[in-house]
Parts: structure tokens; sequence; C-alpha cells
């Protein structure tokens, strides 16, 4: 018997990014995600650091997909699972779940494209009994390290497979990784429901249902990660070393501020009304030039990246339609406006609270912080789309 005053179900979206920890919280009202809570910090953090001596370098897990290429095996680095930085972790997580008021203790988190391997694979038709043995002879060719040491999921994508043939979206994860963010999550007195890749909490956030063949491109503190999405699916993903840090050193030091300054003052600096030093404003063509140093490396990797995508089998009559912008750094002006005329494609600033029902009053807040909350919202829709 179903009661009337029964609590509705409650979604946790969980970001442990370069920039601070983003938390969402949706609930199931009516069958669709509510708005409960959301909770973030700001301050720095090494989660792409998590090796001892040596980082995992995103292109380490990135496999282009062309036949005969295959990696250099190497010997994985070893997570640094110190109690200290386990116990930093889940005590800011729990401070952010504490002052936001969550209430679901299941959580979902995203894992960072750096320590994702991600790869299409495509394999003849053969029995369900013998795939799973089959995919991971073949996977275990394509990665970069030992397949026991990683972790392995699959998904066959129906709608681009064939009667002879059938492609699998094949992510990989060090044992490591997923043994630290257990820990910490069962430190901060949350059940860690799930892992996924950045990639799929974004397509769900920000793309949704639509079919249309669409760059997404999520700047964040340290790096911009650069996915392509065919029939919702994310296909590629590539990543430059460059983000809000790279921003705020440029801006520091052409405005001559502290750097600790500068991330105030770019919530003033990122309108339409953008001053610089000396209080005049900074058209298109002036701040473009400012930012060459961030901008031009990200068109060079949309170009490439378009390219490896439409020679690919089967692309070849495809044509990007969009280009959605998110993460904290992608609100800076006149990018998506810049971007949109170099390639003269449709670009803008995605809004991952389109698919979720929120009170009018928060409007103006969620549309400020919305580009840093992409990942979290979502997680937290994941048991809803």
């Amino acid at each position: 018997m179903c009661s009337l005053f029964s609590k509705p179900k409650s979604y946790l979206g969980v970001d442990l990014g370069a920039g601070g920890i983003k938390v969402v919280e949706v609930q199931e009202v009516k069958k669709r995600p509510m708005l409960f809570t959301y909770g973030f910090t700001s301050e720095f953090q090494d989660i792409h650091r998590l090796s001892a001596g040596k980082e995992i370098e995103p292109e380490d897990f990135q496999v282009e997909q062309t036949e005969g290429i295959r990696p250099v095996k190497k010997n994985l680095p070893q997570i640094g699972i110190s109690e200290q930085k386990i116990d930093k972790y889940a005590a800011t997580l729990k401070e952010v779940c504490r002052q936001a008021k969550t209430s679901s203790k299941n959580a979902s988190v995203s894992l960072p494209v750096s320590a994702v391997f991600h790869s299409i694979v495509t394999l003849p038709k053969v029995n369900e009994k013998d795939l799973n043995s089959i995919l991971k002879a073949e996977v275990k060719k394509l990665l970069p390290y030992p397949i026991d040491d990683m972790v392995l999921d699959y998904q066959i994508l129906e709608k681009f497979s064939d009667e002879r043939h059938k492609k699998i979206m094949v992510n990989a994860v060090p044992k490591s990784i997923v043994e630290f963010y257990t820990k910490v999550f069962q430190r901060a007195g949350l059940i860690l429901d799930s892992l996924e890749p950045e990639s799929t909490a974004l397509e769900r956030a920000l793309v949704g249902r639509d079919q249309a063949v669409t760059m997404l491109i999520d700047m964040g503190a340290e790096r911009t990660n650069l996915f392509i999405i065919d029939q919702t699916v994310p296909i590629t993903n590539h990543t430059i070393e460059s983000g809000g840090n790279k921003i705020n050193k440029i801006l520091s030091a052409t405005l001559g501020v502290d750097e600790k300054l500068v991330e105030r003052m770019k919530r003033d600096l990122f309108d339409n009304s953008s001053k610089s030093n000396n209080g005049q404003k900074l058209d298109k063509e002036n701040f473009i030039k400012l930012l060459d140093p961030i901008i031009d490396p990200i068109v060079k990797q949309i170009e490439y990246s378009f390219d490896l995508y439409l020679h690919q089998g089967g692309n070849e009559n495809k044509r990007p339609e969009k280009i959605v912008l998110t993460g904290g750094a992608a609100m800076m002006p006149y990018l998506a406006e810049y971007l949109e005329d170099t390639f003269k494609i449709k670009c803008y600033l995605g809004d991952p609270w389109a698919r979720v029902v929120y009170q009018d009053k928060l409007k103006p807040v969620l549309n400020e912080i919305g580009p840093r909350m992409s990942v979290a919202v979502g997680l937290a829709l994941r048991k809803l789309s």
C-alpha cells in the first residue's frame, strides 16, 4: 500500500573536479526531476593527480579509431591512496552535503577524462555467450595498461550496429582509482551507487534525446575536454591541458593584480560590459586577442576532432550541427560568438537545468553557476533519464 505522504525518490550527483566539489540532488516528483538542493566548493583539488610520482595523462587513454594502431604497454602508475588524502576529500564532501542539507545517501560520481580509457570497438556478430571473452581479447590489445589492472565496462551500440557487425562502446578505469573513490564516499557517509565518465553525465544534462551530431566542450580549471556526441552517444574525446587557471594567469598579468583576486574579478569582467584595467570596454577583437593562448588551441582541437570523426567509416556524409559550451571557464565573453563565426556552426552556452524543475526565484543564481554544475546535474539525472 502506498502512503499519500511517502517520501519522493531522491538522487545525488557528485562531481569531484579540479575546481572543487559540486553536488546536486534531485527528487522525482510526478515522474519529473525537481531540484532539491545543491552545493559546491571553489578550492583547487588535485583530483587529476592521484598517482604517486607520475600523473596519469589523458593521452594515455586516448586511442584513435584507426586500424593497426596498438599502444605500447606501460606500467600503470600506482595511485597514491594516502589516508590523509582520502580523509581530506571525504571531509570536504561530507561538509558540502551537510551545508546543502542533502537527504540521499546514494550517490553517483563522475570519473575524470584523465582516468578513463574510451574507445568504440567494432566486432563481427558472435553468440552472446562468446561476446565477453572476444571483446576482452580485443580491448586487451588497445589498452595502454594491463587489463587485469583495469575495471572494464561496455555498452553495445545497437543504433550503430548492422546485421554483420556490432559496435561497442568501451570504458575502462584503473582499479586503484575505483578503490580511491569507494573509500572517499564510505568515509563521507555515502553509498557509491555508480561511477561513470564525465562525457556520459554531460551528454545527459546538455544533449538529452537530441540526435544531432554535437560537440561538447567542457572548460574546467585545469583542462578543456572536447567530446563529439552522435545520436546521444559520446563517440570521441580529446583533452587540452588548458583551462580556467590559465585564464587567471593571463588576466592577472594583463590587469596587474594578484592571482588570488582574479577569480573574484572575473565575475564582473566576464559579462557584456567587460572592461580593461583602464576602464575602457574590451571589444571582441581585443578580448579574443588577449585570451588567444587559450582560444587558439581549442580551435585547433575542434578542427582535429571534426576531421577525425568525419573520416571514420560511415561518418563521411554527416555534418556536426552544434557546439555546446560548459564548465566554469566557458562563460568568457565572445567565445561562443567567435567559435560560431569560425566554424559556421551554432554555438552556445549549455543549460544543465533545462531538464530540471525548480523555483523561478532560483533562476538568476542557477544561470550563474550552471556551467560549473553540468556534470553533477547529469549524474543526478542518471536514474531519471
